[in-house]
C-alpha cells in the first residue's frame, strides 16, 4: 500500500498539470462547452487511477516477464532462436499498441480510408519486429549503437526520395507511436535481461539502452516501403471532428469495449509467459502468481488510462487547437504549444519508466527528474516546431525532420554512449499515448481552421517532432556530463600533482635541515 500510495502521488502531480492548463484555458482563451468540460474532468481521473495500477502492474508483471524473455534468448546462444523469438515478440507487442491503433485510425479517417489502419498495423508491426531483432543482436555482439543509427537513418534518407511525401510525416508519427504504454517497458525490459549477459559489465550498462531506439526505426521503413508501393497516386482527404454527447455515457458506452481490446493485448504476452516458463523459466508458485496478478493489473490500470484519454483528453485538444487558430494570434498559440508539450510529457506513463530505470541502472549517477525536465523542455520546442508548420506558409515537414534526425546522429559521435541509448529510447518514449491523443488532436485542430494549413499535409508530424527533440536535448546533457567529467579529473590531478610537490618540498626541507 505504501509503494501504491507513492505511486499515486506521482501520477497526481504528472496530470495535474494538464488539468490546470485546460481550465486556464476555458476560463481565459478557449472557453469549452459544459459536457467537454465535465468529460475532460471525469477522464482525467480515470487516467490518474489508470495510470497507478499500470505503473504497478508493470513492475510486478510486464518487466519480469520482459528480463525473464531476454535472459532466455541471449542464453540460448543461438542466432536464429534470437532473430526468430526477437522478430515474434516485436510483431506482437507492436499490433498491441495502443498508441499504434490511435494514429492508424486517425490516418484512415483524416484520408477518407485511402490509407487503412489496418494496413498501417500490419506494415508497421512487421518493420519493428525486424529491428528489433536487429537490435537484439547488437547487446548479443554489442554492436555500437552509433553504426546502426548511422546505416538504417541512412535507408531511411534513400527511400524517402522514391516515397510518396504525403507518407513521410506520417511514417515518423507512426516510428513515435510504436514505444507507447506496452512496448516500452516490454522492450526495456528484454533489453535489459539480454545485457546482464554480456562479459563486459561496463558495455552492458550502456548497451541495455537503445533498443526501443532501433526498433522505431522499423516504423519509418515500414510506413516509407508503403509510400513507394502507392507512390503513382496521391493521398488526400477531409478532416471531420467526431460528435460526442452526453457526460457519463461515453465512457459506460465504451468501457467494455475498451477492457476487451486491451485484455486481447495482452493475451499473446501473457501466453509467451506461460509458455516460457513451462519450458525455460520454471518459477516457483509465488514468484509465478505475483507475476500473473501484474499483468491483471497492467490490463485493468491500461483499460481506465486509454478510456480516459479517448473519451475525455483527446476532444479537448482538437477543440483548444481549433479555438485557438480561429484567433489568428501566432504568437499565444506557439506560447501554449510550448506548455502544452511540457505538461503533457509528465502524464505520458513510459516516460516514467523509462526515467526511473535509467537512474536504476547508472546507480543514481543520472537522476530521473535531470532526464525528466531535459525531456520536457524538448518536447515544449517540438511542439513549437510541429506548430510553425501550421502558421508558417510553405514550412515542409522535412525542412524539419532532415536537419534535426541529421544532428542527433553526428552528435551520437561526441555524446557518451550511455547517452546516446538513453536519447534514442527516450525520443519514441515520449511519443505515446498522451502524444498521439491529446497533443495530435491539439495541432490537427490548429490546422483545421488556420488558412495557412492544410490538415493532411501540417496535422501529422508532430509525434515525429515529440520524438526527434530529446535526441537533441539529451546527448547535449550527455556531452555536459561528459565535460563536467572530465573538468572533475582535472581537477583531481591538479591536487594530487599538488600534493605531490607539497610532500617533495616537506621532503626537501627535511633533508636541508639534517645536512644543516
Amino acid at each position: 500500500m505504501k509503494i501504491l500510495l507513492t505511486k499515486f502521488k506521482e501520477t497526481v502531480f504528472s496530470v495535474l498539470p494538464i488539468v490546470i492548463i485546460v481550465l486556464i484555458m476555458h476560463f481565459t482563451f478557449t472557453p469549452l462547452e459544459n459536457d467537454i468540460l465535465w468529460r475532460f474532468i471525469i477522464g482525467s481521473v480515470l487516467i490518474i487511477v489508470g495510470l497507478t495500477i499500470f505503473i504497478m502492474g508493470v513492475d510486478t508483471g510486464i518487466t519480469p516477464i520482459g528480463n525473464l524473455l531476454g535472459r532466455g534468448m541471449a542464453r540460448s546462444n543461438k542466432l536464429w532462436i534470437v532473430i526468430t523469438v526477437g522478430l515474434i515478440i516485436g510483431i506482437i507487442i507492436t499490433v498491441a499498441e495502443p498508441s499504434l491503433l490511435i494514429l492508424a485510425n486517425q490516418v484512415q479517417d483524416v484520408t477518407g480510408g485511402n490509407i487503412g489502419s489496418f494496413s498501417i498495423v500490419i506494415f508497421v508491426s512487421v518493420g519493428t519486429g525486424v529491428m528489433l531483432s536487429i537490435g537484439i543482436i547488437r547487446i548479443v555482439y554489442a554492436i555500437k549503437l552509433r553504426l546502426l543509427l548511422l546505416a538504417f537513418y541512412g535507408l531511411v534518407l534513400l527511400l524517402s526520395f522514391f516515397s510518396n511525401i504525403d507518407f513521410l510525416a506520417i511514417s515518423f508519427d507512426a516510428s513515435g507511436a510504436t514505444t507507447g504504454a506496452l512496448a516500452v517497458p516490454f522492450i526495456l525490459a528484454i533489453a535489459g535481461g539480454t545485457s546482464r549477459l554480456e562479459k563486459n559489465s561496463e558495455s552492458a550498462g550502456n548497451d541495455s539502452f537503445g533498443l526501443v531506439g532501433i526498433s522505431s526505426i522499423g516504423a519509418i521503413l515500414a510506413v516509407l516501403v508503403m509510400g513507394v508501393i502507392k507512390r503513382a497516386g496521391g493521398i488526400y482527404g477531409a478532416f471531420e471532428p467526431a460528435s460526442i454527447e452526453g457526460i457519463l455515457s461515453p465512457f459506460l458506452q465504451n468501457i467494455l469495449l475498451q477492457f476487451c481490446e486491451v485484455l486481447i493485448i495482452f493475451f499473446p504476452i501473457l501466453l509467451i509467459f506461460l509458455a516460457g516458463n513451462h519450458i525455460n523459466f520454471k518459477l516457483d508458485k509465488i514468484t509465478f502468481f505475483r507475476v500473473c496478478v501484474g499483468v491483471l493489473l497492467s490490463v485493468f490500470g491500461l483499460t481506465f488510462f486509454l478510456l480516459g484519454v479517448n473519451q475525455g483528453f483527446m476532444e479537448v485538444g482538437l477543440d483548444i487547437g481549433a479555438k485557438l487558430a480561429s484567433q489568428n494570434n501566432a504568437l499565444l498559440l506557439i506560447v501554449i504549444s510550448f506548455i502544452l508539450g511540457v505538461v503533457t510529457i509528465l502524464a505520458e506513463p513510459a516516460v516514467h519508466i523509462l526515467t526511473h530505470q535509467i537512474e536504476e541502472v547508472t546507480s543514481a549517477y543520472v537522476k530521473a527528474k535531470l532526464v525528466l525536465i531535459t525531456l520536457a523542455i524538448g518536447v515544449g520546442f517540438a511542439i513549437i516546431l510541429a506548430m510553425l508548420r501550421v502558421i508558417v506558409p510553405g514550412l515542409q515537414f522535412w525542412h524539419l525532420a532532415l536537419p534535426g534526425f541529421a544532428l542527433a546522429i553526428i552528435m551520437s559521435f561526441f555524446a557518451p554512449n550511455l547517452f546516446v541509448g538513453i536519447a534514442f529510447d527516450s525520443g519514441g518514449v515520449a511519443s505515446g499515448p498522451m502524444t498521439a491523443t491529446f497533443v495530435l488532436a491539439f495541432v490537427q485542430g490548429a490546422a483545421h481552421l488556420h488558412p495557412n494549413a492544410d490538415v493532411l499535409a501540417d496535422g501529422f508530424g508532430v509525434i515525429a517532432m515529440v520524438a526527434m527533440t530529446p535526441l537533441i536535448a539529451l546527448q547535449v546533457l550527455g556531452i555536459l556530463f561528459k565535460y563536467q567529467k572530465k573538468k572533475s579529473s582535472k581537477v583531481t590531478e591538479n591536487l594530487d600533482e599538488t600534493a605531490e610537490n607539497d610532500d617533495l618540498l616537506s621532503i626537501t626541507d627535511d633533508v636541508s635541515k639534517e645536512q644543516g
